[in-house]
């Protein structure tokens, strides 16, 4: 027996939540046309834009909607006119109205003109069917629905294209965003090492010019050193902000709704480059060079945040 190939894994994909597309289709005697635009926001924001009458297919078109996409502010067009197979049935009794009213407003103001045939039968409901007027049988009805949805699915699978491949690119952009803080956290770690002997010497050179050259016990300046960097060590937030960086890379390899995790996470590296900066004083060479790494730090999460922001 030979064994049975196994499918390939399902590579996990993140989703822009900015896109456009457009799809057109004749069915049932009606040719269709819907566009979709998405751009970023907290929660799904549908606008369902139809022709007037067409209530009646709201709620199914929403849900079609709901089940594809989950955050993001949606603006769906939806257009809907007789398509070239359809037949077409003039309603005599109106245009003969419509001609009626003309022949009266022209006679009363004296103004002379020819009657338009074309103008005519454009006029509402002339023609059974223009204007995006909804057929009247159940039947017709539910053909015109039918239309509308594949339509609907086939924008809303380009639109899906789309978002996938803007989304393969922001994954590219916050991998090397994570890459640059990593190794910014990691030189921040090697210059927090130095800083302890640093602490000595500047309490040694201020406790000898408050105390105008008297002699001090080496061991009473390595405790208070050692005090002073016991306040400014920030093993832990590095500890944590490598934590951080392992969750959001982790997530990235995953699938599903990763943009208010991601964002959450963000907020918690912001937290932690904060304190970084507010642990380290001092004016030695080592202190400087980690408030300007910690600034960079806090900078490369403010531009993941914004990119953040337009993941589903």
């Amino acid at each position: 027996m030979t064994e049975k190939s196994q499918s390939p894994a399902k590579i996990p994909e993140c989703l822009s939540m900015t896109g456009y597309a457009q799809a057109r289709s004749e069915r049932g005697g009606w040719a269709v046309r819907v566009s979709v635009k998405s751009v970023n926001h907290r929660f799904l924001d549908l606008k369902l834009r139809m022709p007037e009458g067409f209530d009646l297919y709201e709620l199914r078109l929403r849900q079609i909607v709901r089940e594809r996409i989950h955050r993001g502010h949606l603006e769906i067009q939806v257009n809907a006119e007789p398509g070239s197979a359809a037949p077409v049935k003039v309603n005599k009794e109106l245009a003969q109205a419509y001609l009626r009213v003309a022949e009266s407003f022209l006679q009363s103001t004296s103004a002379a003109a020819d009657v338009d045939v074309v103008s005519l039968l454009r006029l509402p409901g002339v023609i059974a069917g223009l204007n995006g007027a909804v057929p009247e049988s159940e039947e017709d009805q539910e053909k015109l629905g039918q239309a509308l949805e594949t339509c609907l699915r086939e924008a809303l699978h380009k639109l899906d294209e789309m978002r996938r491949a803007e989304g393969k690119h922001l994954v590219a952009e916050l991998r090397e965003r994570l890459a640059r803080i990593s190794g910014q956290a990691e030189q921040v770690r090697g210059l927090a090492e130095t800083l302890r002997p640093s602490f000595a010497r500047r309490l040694d050179a201020r406790l000898k010019e408050l105390l105008g050259g008297t002699s001090i016990d080496p061991a009473r300046i390595a405790q208070e050193a050692a005090l002073l960097a016991e306040r400014s060590d920030i093993s832990e937030e590095l500890d944590r902000l490598r934590s951080h960086l392992q969750q959001f890379t982790k997530l990235l390899d995953g699938a599903g709704e990763l943009g208010k995790k991601l964002d959450f996470l963000l907020q918690e590296m912001h937290r932690e480059a904060n304190t970084l900066l507010s642990k380290t004083p001092g004016v030695e060479s080592e202190a400087l060079a980690i408030t300007g790494l910690a600034l960079e730090i806090k900078a490369e999460i403010e531009k993941l945040r914004e990119q953040v922001q337009n993941i589903e």
